[in-house]
């Protein structure tokens, strides 16, 4: 290559090092005819969406699940008849030579459950239906999520309904004055109001939003129901004066009797006559340490029993612990005011309580429950009490040297029932989703009775399962409806059991 060349190509390097590239210079820039958009939905930019909703909600209905579903033959109840008890006036059986033996007595008990339907309804616009098309099926997703929210809704009265038990007058709370460990004035006059509540009124109760008295609910059809949002009537106020002593620390103990039923408690407190919710409890106590931070007055709830809804069938913990069932239903005691009674460890890898509770079913019934329906916090308490009762030698340790790792973390799934025919039998503990801390429900699925008569201990009877109405068009909107007609039979209830007013610990 000449030298001249040369020298001419590293001129021309220096001289384009010395320019930006076009695509850099601001100039250039400023006459592009596209650039990205700041904005995922606007510009010539590719949406990344991905094909159908993700139904990110649980459905998560056991009970529904494993109970047998039978068809009824109309009526408007369920009814049967059963022997519950022979040879009830204690007859001796030795005769004499010649002669006949004693009568026998028997006991009978006649046997009603109501017919209930239950329901919900759902919708979708034309226009949704327009803007939905490519991406999901809107309509067909309406029917679905309208099915799954009737069975949530179905799971949730199956544990808890409450039609036939009312709560009555929530008792008047006792009260007392504590000058530390709160934020309370001294010389603060407070007045307390408590409000019992049904399964159905806590699982729809919280600070923000109340708890729920007698609802009035406008149908889609423009009718109207009325019925008991699960709320008892509220018990008369109890009043109290803090200590005059200088000190803005104090809080208030409150507690009341707890109440046959109830799985939850509502608390008002303010000046008498504005009482503001400001606490729910599962066992009948509560700390005051501030005043209320809800809105709903106490003098909003009226002043009547809104307990039982008449729209429901009596789910298994009211069928339980209505008077005269034969059930067992065990009251923890009241304890320390706030805390309550938790469950006693009996220091060999069992739980007083739930061992009480089983006996009395094997030695009155001959009984031996299978399943314990427990909250997240009991289920974490019975198994932190049965580990540390059995000390050392009920844990167990997964080593992997390998992976260089351990697993930690126990889970005491069963329990041992001492008492039956077996010598032992297997009680499955099982976390329910609507089951509220503080009680614990046990059930039977079979019974040790020889030629019962009884195949299924409960079971859904229906009057009509499940079915969906597409309803003529009355609007540019399409409405669904999703029905079943049914109630709950249990045909022995002393085969259950409920534990209640557990405290936390």
């Amino acid at each position: 290559m000449a030298t001249s060349n040369v020298h001419d190509v590293i001129a021309s390097i220096k001289s384009a090092q010395q320019k930006p590239l076009s695509f850099l210079n601001p100039d250039v820039l400023s006459k592009s005819t596209f650039s990205e958009s700041t904005s995922a939905t606007s510009g010539l930019t590719f949406y990344d969406l991905e094909i159908g909703a993700k139904l990110l909600f649980p459905v998560l209905t056991p009970l529904r699940n494993s109970i047998p579903r039978v068809s009824g033959k109309g009526g408007l109840q369920a009814a049967w008849r059963a022997i519950t008890a022979i040879n009830t006036n204690g007859l001796r059986f030795g005769i004499s030579a010649a002669n006949r033996g004693g009568a026998l007595a028997v006991a009978t008990h006649d046997y009603t459950a109501t017919y209930k339907g239950i329901g919900v309804e759902t919708s979708v616009d034309f226009e949704a239906q327009y803007a939905g098309q490519g991406f999901e099926d809107v309509r067909g997703l309406a029917a679905q999520t309208g099915l799954e929210a009737l069975m949530i809704g179905e799971e949730a009265m199956i544990l808890g309904g409450c039609s036939s038990l009312s709560l009555g007058t929530t008792p008047t709370p006792t009260l007392s004055d504590g000058p530390t460990g709160g934020a309370l004035a001294p010389n603060l006059a407070l007045s307390v109001i408590c409000v019992a509540l049904t399964h159905d009124g806590f699982i729809n109760a919280s600070i923000a939003g109340g708890i729920q008295g007698q609802i009035t609910r406008t149908n889609a059809d423009g009718s109207v129901d009325t019925f008991g949002g699960g709320a008892a009537k509220p018990s008369a106020n109890a009043t109290i004066t803090t200590a005059n002593d200088g000190n803005a620390t104090h809080l208030i103990r409150a507690s009341v009797v707890p109440v046959l039923g109830a799985v939850g408690y509502a608390w008002f407190w303010g000046v008498a006559g504005g009482e503001l919710l400001g606490a729910i409890s599962t066992i009948a106590s509560v700390v005051i340490a501030a005043s209320a931070s809800g809105t709903q007055t106490a003098e909003s709830l009226g002043a009547s029993d809104n307990s039982a809804n008449a729209l429901a069938f009596d789910g298994l913990i009211t069928q339980a612990v209505k008077p005269g069932t034969g059930s067992y239903v065990y009251t923890m005691a009241q304890g320390v005011v706030g805390t309550g009674t938790p469950l006693t460890a009996d220091g060999s890898g069992g739980i007083v309580e739930v061992d009480l509770v089983l006996k009395s079913m094997w030695d009155n019934y001959r009984l031996s429950p299978d399943t314990m329906w427990v909250s997240s916090q009991e289920a974490l308490n019975i198994s932190k009490k049965i580990v540390t009762g059995a000390a050392a030698s009920a844990q167990r340790f997964v080593f992997d040297v390998s992976q260089d790792f351990v697993g930690g973390g126990i889970m005491v799934r069963s329990y041992l029932n001492r008492f039956s025919m077996q010598g032992g039998s297997v009680v499955d503990i099982r976390v329910h989703p609507n089951m509220p801390a503080g009680t614990l429900l046990l059930t039977s699925s079979s019974l040790p009775y020889p030629l019962a008569g009884v195949g299924n201990v409960m079971q859904i009877r229906t009057r009509q399962d499940y079915y969906q109405i597409e309803w003529p068009l009355r609007s540019r909107r399409y409405e669904y409806g999703v029905y079943a007609d049914e109630v709950l039979q249990h045909y022995f209830p002393p085969s259950m059991a409920v534990i209640t007013n557990i405290g936390n610990g």
